[in-house]
């Protein structure tokens, strides 16, 4: 049996004060997004991107998935969404994930389970309407570094190779030593097997990174519809061309960005700058090359190159090779309102955190602005850890606690002597201000020297509380060992579970049960941390 617990986000302490704020709709945030995600906000939604996405884009879309799709073994509920993208009532609820090995951490499962449940809400109270969930593949980043691995039981699965250019496009070539070591580690049951095989199909039979995840996204989720896309494709660059050449000309992300950025510095010292725009957001793309664009005495200049260009020889490249040019983490979003009938994106907290920079951008080159809804996070505990954490009378708020607060915390509570010094600290205190009073009424030269003593005393309970707690920890050593065993199982390098494991660790105990557990469980939309007990 499963049993779950949701905790507010702000509460777990692994969110920022701007994500918290944004939950719990503060007013000074909403300049920054276009509609608050919930239900009736999407009618809004669906008809503004109704009236501003054009035909002929569906068209394109839909001609550059089915050819994406051609080799690969897709659901009719699938190829039902794609084809659904011709027609004026259809729309996209899109997360978008970098290429990882393997899929990378859990959230990369987190991230497309919100999109196939968001879209399945939306039909239940939108019918006459269609809704596709979407993975974007980030095929053009270059970031090699950022994806060539993934943890499996506290090891790192490293692929270890020279990289240029653009991931998608990489050779899976040496990926059969990788699968060899996997290959042991998973062991010989029914569950081992099935990840050996989704491993070897996705890296091993596919030529390039952008193939292999393809197939992979596709086998894990095709029972619920998903449609996996790759927007490195000439015939899509080609209706960004306007945007590119604004870019080229204006500026206009740049003066956009920045002039938000400040805004968004100047309501909150907390509230963190998450990227910072350049003159000009592109990258020039080629075989084995990704590389900045900028603008330098008059020329265009691809940075590390010998690549020039004056400004009609920049424009007539753009014109003739709209594939070339590549949007960077501003230009990016962007790119995708252009090229799909999107309604909402799904991402992580920092991801959201550059999309709100993004907002006046959006206004001023006419797209409209998506919804943004941050996705599901989740903890996945056993039902043996679970009863574990019962035995020790630690709580799920515990378990988020950083490590010496839990400790300190637990330690306070299961000991059988007192090491919270709250009510003689006050007790001292209120002492001294009958001291002051007596100095201020004799002789105020005093008052430096009652000050000193009282920062002495206080100094003295401090130090004695830390030291009774000390020993106290070192009696109670077994049961504190066995809490932050704990902790450390759930809370890996001290980090959430979700951001450091690999999906393989939890298929191979729950199987085919994994993913309807989580499509069963998680709700876009009700914007809490869940804690799922399996």
């Amino acid at each position: 049996m499963t049993n779950t617990y949701n905790i507010p986000f702000y509460r777990t302490g692994y969110f920022s004060s701007l994500i918290c704020d944004y939950l719990d709709e503060k007013s000074e945030l909403s300049q920054f997004y276009s509609c608050f995600p919930n239900l009736d906000n999407f009618k809004i939604q669906i008809e503004e991107k109704r009236k501003s996405f054009q035909t002929q884009s569906r068209e394109t879309l839909v001609s550059v998935l089915k050819e994406q799709y051609q080799n690969i073994e897709a659901s009719e509920l699938t190829l039902q969404n794609i084809n659904n993208l011709k027609f004026s009532n259809t729309f996209t609820i899109t997360t978008g994930h970098q290429l990882n090995l393997f899929t990378g951490p859990l959230y990369f499962l987190y991230k497309i389970v919100s999109a196939i449940n968001l879209s399945k809400e939306l039909k239940e109270t939108y019918p006459e309407d269609n809704f596709v969930p979407v993975y974007w593949m980030a095929t053009e980043d270059h970031d090699f570094e950022e994806i060539n691995y993934f943890n499996f039981k506290g090891k790192k699965v490293h692929w270890n190779r020279d990289a240029k250019g653009a991931v998608g496009e990489l050779s899976t070539e040496g990926l059969k030593q990788i699968f060899e070591l996997l290959a042991k580690e998973f062991g010989n049951t029914k569950n081992a097997n099935y990840l050996k095989m989704l491993f070897e199909e996705a890296y091993i039979k596919h030529h390039n990174l952008a193939d292999a995840t393809r197939f992979l996204a596709n086998e894990l989720f095709k029972d619920y519809g998903l449609v996996v896309i790759d927007a490195n494709e000439a015939e899509l660059k080609k209706q960004f061309v306007p945007y590119i050449e604004d870019e080229l000309l204006n500026q206009t992300s740049y003066k956009a960005v920045l002039e938000t950025n400040k805004k968004i510095s100047v309501l909150s010292e907390a509230y963190k700058i998450q990227v910072n725009p350049r003159e000009i957001n592109l990258f020039y793309l080629k075989e084995n090359l990704r590389e900045r664009i900028v603008f330098e005495d008059d020329i265009y200049k691809v940075v590390n190159t010998n690549i020039s260009w004056s400004k009609s020889e920049i424009l007539k490249e753009v014109s003739d090779f709209p594939e070339r040019f590549s949007p960077n983490v501003i230009m990016r979003p962007l790119y995708q309102e252009v090229i799909l009938p999107n309604l909402c994106y799904i991402g992580g907290g920092g991801e959201l955190a550059y999309w709100f920079e993004l907002k006046y951008f959006f206004e001023e080159v006419k797209v409209p602005f998506p919804i943004l809804l941050l996705r599901n996070s989740v903890l996945i505990q056993t039902e043996n850890q679970y009863k574990k954490l019962q035995k020790l009378n630690i709580s799920e708020e515990d378990l988020f606690l950083k490590r010496d607060t839990f400790i300190n915390k637990k330690v306070r509570e299961i000991s059988n002597i007192s090491i919270d010094f709250s009510l003689q600290i006050k007790h001292l205190k209120q002492q001294f201000e009958d001291l002051y009073k007596t100095a201020e009424q004799t002789d105020k030269s005093f008052l430096g020297a009652v000050k000193a003593q009282e920062i002495k005393q206080l100094k003295g309970l401090a130090n004695l509380e830390k030291r009774l707690l000390k020993a106290q920890k070192k009696k109670l050593s077994d049961q504190v060992f066995r809490m932050t065993e704990l902790q450390n199982e759930l809370f890996p390098g001290q980090s959430l579970q979700e951001r450091n494991t690999n999906f393989s660790e939890f298929y191979l105990e729950h199987g085919k049960a994994l993913l309807p557990t989580l499509i069963k469980h998680l709700k876009p939309l009700r914007g809490e941390f869940l804690i799922l007990n399996m």
